[in-house]
């Protein structure tokens, strides 16, 4: 499932979308008013989206509306747990070997 999310988060337009999804649910139209791209186009980011478990869509009467699944997304914060807590030692190394050099 890794490999499809970020698959789809590897496009630019994609993690638009999800930015916009991430403050409230959007009709396919209005996701389309934000983009210089044809519906068609805005669609086919939409699947790929949801294919990758990124979104859910649901009818509203004649909408279809867009909603984020952060689920998914805190499958991704749990991969990169790892690499974050490697990051911070490292960091935190730095930060103390450039305070030695600052003393001297």
């Amino acid at each position: 499932m890794l490999d499809a999310t970020f698959a789809a988060l590897s496009d630019p337009t994609r993690r638009t979308i999800l930015d916009l999804l991430a403050d409230r649910e959007h009709s396919v139209g209005e996701l389309v008013d934000h983009f210089p791209i044809t519906q068609s186009a805005v669609s086919r980011h939409l699947n790929v989206l949801e294919q990758a478990a990124l979104i859910e869509r649901r009818r509203d009467g004649q909408r279809r509306l867009c909603a984020l699944r952060a689920e998914t997304l805190a499958e991704i914060d749990h991969w990169m747990e790892r690499y974050r807590r490697m990051w911070a030692g490292k960091l935190q190394r730095l930060d103390k070997a450039v305070q030695r050099r600052k003393k001297r």
